[in-house]
């Protein structure tokens, strides 16, 4: 059977800078990836995402983004560099390869079974896959019987589809309002939220938000070892959204009480009819395929680790989870230093072995 020294499932952001960082430690790695391209879940987010991070601040390591450093790219930009990226690295890439198990394997590798019934063994597993694919879908009242289109910002695409319509957009993050400021154009549009919208600033004294996160080690400090619920983050504004809020368009009103077929009811009594209602309510982890590790996932289905090392399984570690270790651990711009940490254990790992 064929093996590999470490086998890295994902190849999107966190699969590609783990395969990089396997590569300075002298470990050779292949890259499983399920879609036809290594770049993860960036080529399906909706068409005007635009980071919230300048260029400067959103590379892996090793290649710098180009062009104006303190331009905020737009998603197709991130997808070609994700592409250049992978054709430089010194790791073999398999798209198209979906990992249905991993499972223990004599000696304390893996064994990793692939949907179509191939398989191979690895020494180490980095599980790298993202929760892209697995939306958060929360339970509001009425949901289930609306008869009108319900559908996560993961499905969304473009304003288009849902041009003079009555659009609920449920979240209050980055997404949320982005996506629900661009409807506002062409929908009637609501931002239904729990809370008021909490904005930061995108820049400070000149420079944006993200090169003070850089100066005094915000982005970088371990906060994720004693957070137990990761704290909602503010949306990062420049006036723009503010201002679109500030002029209800969108509108922000409190999340419906209820949904009865097509028609919400708001807080106050009103009724109206909706015709669809979009959640951008973020993912959760999605590793289903570590399941057939005893003890490497809780029962929730969320990761057993510290700072991205399992704490079952010596061979195992985890790179691009939310809060993972810090702010920026699932990142662009800070992905690859939890690479590099998972690099180093595992080379440290497989010497011993």
């Amino acid at each position: 059977m064929e093996h590999a020294e470490v086998a890295v499932i994902g190849g999107g952001q966190s699969g590609l800078a783990a395969a990089h960082a396997l590569a300075g430690a002298g470990l050779k790695s292949v890259v499983l990836e399920a879609s036809d391209r290594a770049a993860g879940s960036w080529p399906r987010y909706y068409d005007s995402l635009t980071l919230f991070s300048p260029a400067r601040f959103s590379a892996l390591p090793g290649l710098p983004f180009g062009g104006d450093p303190d331009r905020y790219p737009h998603r197709d930009e991130v997808v070609a560099y994700l592409a250049r990226y992978a054709a430089r690295l010194d790791a073999e890439i398999r798209t198209g390869t979906r990992v249905a198990q991993v499972a223990p394997d004599a000696g304390g590798a893996f064994r990793i079974e692939l949907e179509g019934g191939a398989a191979l063994t690895a020494g180490a597993v980095i599980a790298a896959s993202g929760s892209f694919g697995n939306p958060y879908r929360p339970t509001l009242p009425g949901l289930a019987s609306f008869t009108g289109r319900v559908l996560h910002v993961a499905e969304y695409r473009t304003p288009e589809a849902f041009a003079g319509q009555r659009v609920v957009v449920v979240g209050a993050g980055n997404s949320a309002v982005q996506v629900a400021a661009e409807l506002a154009r062409t929908s009637r549009t609501t931002l239904a939220t729990r809370a008021p919208v909490k904005f930061t600033r995108q820049h400070l004294l000149g420079r944006d938000l993200h090169f003070w996160l850089t100066r005094t080690g915000l982005d970088t400090a371990p906060l994720g070892r004693i957070l137990r619920t990761p704290p909602a983050q503010p949306v990062l504004d420049g006036g723009r959204y503010r201002a679109a809020l500030a002029a209800g368009a969108p509108e922000r009103r409190p999340v419906f009480t209820g949904l009865d077929g097509g028609k919400a009811t708001w807080g106050d009594g009103s009724v109206e009819e909706v015709d669809a209602v979009i959640l951008a309510t973020g993912y959760r982890s999605h590793l289903p395929y570590l399941a057939g590790l005893p003890g490497a996932l809780d029962a929730a289905g969320r990761p057993r680790h510290r700072d991205g090392a399992s704490l079952t399984h010596r061979g195992l570690a985890f790179v691009g989870l939310e809060w993972q270790r810090s702010l920026s651990s699932n990142t662009l711009r800070g992905v690859g230093r939890d690479a590099h940490r998972a690099a180093r254990r595992l080379a440290a790992h497989l010497a011993r072995r």
